[in-house]
């Protein structure tokens, strides 16, 4: 962090799942669109209101492989950048849905065994890169993963 940067606390959230480590790992990841809530959380769905929703949301599953949502006329909305791929434990996400923003954050997504199930913890950090936006991206993210990360635990415990 340069010393014109200030701190801020990244979101994290942290649940756990009835399901083993490899089973939670891969619902996050290959399973993604099962899950993510594509009609309130997309690039296309934001930009018209709610009125058009993707297709679908890809995670390519390599370390350089992108996240992306593919709207229904086959385009594709960049979200962010595979830096860590180390299944079934870790992925980690340059994040930077907004192709304005002055730089990307970060998520990086856990999975530990908890008895029967899977720790999952999900940190989204970096915040003080995108300069006076920081806090306000940081609200609007803390209040975002509830949804995100909820429809997550949600499929990964339909057991």
């Amino acid at each position: 962090m340069s010393s014109t940067e200030t701190a801020v606390e990244p979101v994290r959230r942290t649940i756990t799942v009835n399901r083993p480590v490899e089973e939670a790992f891969r619902v996050f990841t290959d399973g993604i669109a099962s899950w993510w809530p594509l009609e309130s959380h997309s690039i296309e769905a934001m930009g018209t209101d709610g009125a058009r929703i993707p297709e679908t949301v890809v995670l390519e599953a390599r370390t350089g492989g992108w996240l992306y949502e593919r709207k229904s006329s086959g385009e594709e909305g960049y979200w962010g950048t595979v830096t860590h791929w180390e299944p079934p434990h870790r992925v980690v996400i340059e994040w930077k849905v907004n192709p304005d923003a002055p730089a990307p954050t970060e998520i990086d997504v856990r999975f530990e065994p908890a008895g029967d199930g899977t720790r999952v913890e999900l940190e989204h950090r970096g915040w003080e890169r995108l300069g006076a936006s920081a806090a306000e991206a940081r609200a609007s993210y803390a209040a975002g993963w509830v949804t995100v990360f909820g429809a997550y635990e949600r499929v990964a415990n339909a057991v």
